[in-house]
């Protein structure tokens, strides 16, 4: 398989008008001008981006200008993307900018942002937030409401009576109205962008007089749709030091395997074909979760790390030893606090829903022991080893 049927084929859902189309002009030797873009609701990327992030890669090997896109503008509106029920909080776009002051840091591990061909950062604030009342007007007066409505997560909240803020309802124009001020040929982004790419790809046609093509990426999701990311609750960052990368990389459905493989790692196609056949024939998975939790660690950090992150799991975990080193952190306040608060003060868990769920769902050991109730009381006088699923570990001692 060549370069171009590769970046064509591999994590690739659909192209917009054709593949056959985009192909064609591909093969012409053209230099295109592609991005994504990156709503900085959360301070980190996750491996649910790294799909993106390697076909961004992709593109650029080629040659193509590639443009990392820091949603600090269509942020403030608040994408519906995805979501049965309207946000409880919007973000100002200053909350956006302090969010994304590592995304490039992170992003770099996979996109080369500096030497030949470099990645091009923009912040779409820069120019949606300088709209005047009629530019908004006239964008506007480009679609009815009957379009918007259209959209599938729109008709569910509909169905199931709830609300649909006009804040998310004229998302998909402001996302639209970046392709138009990047003057680009070629937006990327998840399957359930494809709304919102789609917009920019009729305001590019109306107002720039010109074809902009749309490849839409598969998610990162198990065999039961859930998806692996911020929304789900299920988040593995890229920032994640190598030995909790590894574990949580372990800790993944065995059938995301192949699809973690493709999508998000440069690994050879005939080398994952090899790997589907021998676990099609039995061989255990875990070998091939350790394979890819290796190749994910060298791709983020180093090989070195990527071999002491797999020695200190097969340690810890098939040994059933107790972690030599575990992580310590002060109890944050003077009074006792709740078991559910503890997780999320100590950056254990990222959001107090999260924690409660985990506790709940057994995933959280106190000395040792399970407790499954969120209002557990801890002492701050005390000293405790906390255990959160089977790989995250925390001392909690007293200030």
């Amino acid at each position: 398989m060549d370069k171009i049927a590769e970046v064509l084929s591999r994590g690739v859902e659909k192209i917009y008008p054709s593949r056959s189309a985009f192909e064609k002009v591909l093969r012409s030797g053209k230099k295109l001008r592609l991005y994504q873009g990156f709503d900085p609701t959360g301070t980190q990327l996750h491996i649910g981006h790294l799909v993106g992030l390697m076909k961004l890669r992709q593109f650029q090997l080629l040659g193509h200008k590639v443009i990392f896109l820091i949603g600090d503008g269509t942020g403030q509106a608040g994408d519906p993307s995805g979501k049965t029920k309207g946000r409880e909080k919007f973000f100002t776009r200053d909350e956006l900018r302090v969010n994304a002051r590592d995304y490039v840091l992170q992003a770099k591990r996979v996109v080369q942002f500096e030497g030949k061909n470099p990645a091009e950062v923009l912040f779409n604030g820069d120019w949606l937030n300088k709209l005047t009342l009629i530019d908004i007007l006239d964008l506007f007066g480009k679609f009815s409401v009957q379009q918007l409505i259209e959209r599938d997560i729109f008709q569910r909240r509909l169905k199931e009576k709830r609300p649909i803020n006009l804040r998310e309802f004229i998302y998909p124009i402001l996302q639209g109205y970046d392709s138009v001020a990047m003057n680009v040929d070629l937006e990327i982004g998840g399957s359930d962008q494809t709304f919102n790419m789609l917009t920019g790809r009729t305001l590019v046609g109306m107002m720039r007089k010109k074809e902009k093509f749309v490849l839409t990426l598969p998610l990162l999701s198990d065999s039961t749709g859930r998806k692996i990311g911020k929304t789900e609750g299920n988040i593995i960052a890229l920032t994640s030091k190598p030995s909790e990368l590894f574990g949580m990389i372990m800790n993944l459905p065995d059938d995301v395997i192949l699809p973690c493989f493709t999508f998000i790692t440069s690994t050879p196609l005939p080398t994952i074909e090899r790997y589907k056949k021998a676990l099609l024939t039995g061989e255990n998975p875990m070998t091939y979760k350790k394979l890819l939790a290796k190749t994910l660690i060298t791709m983020l950090h180093d090989e070195k790390r990527a071999i002491e992150a797999q020695k200190q799991f097969e340690a810890l975990f098939q040994g059933k030893k107790q972690p030599t080193q575990i992580p310590s952190f002060p109890f944050p306040q003077k009074g006792e606090l709740p078991l559910f608060e503890v997780l999320v003060s100590s950056g254990l868990v990222k959001s107090r829903s999260h924690a409660k769920t985990l506790i709940r769902e057994g995933a959280v050991e106190i000395d040792g022991e399970k407790c499954i109730d969120i209002l557990t009381p801890l002492n701050p006088k005390h000293t405790y080893h906390l255990r959160v699923g089977k790989h995250t570990f925390l001392k909690l001692q007293p200030k």
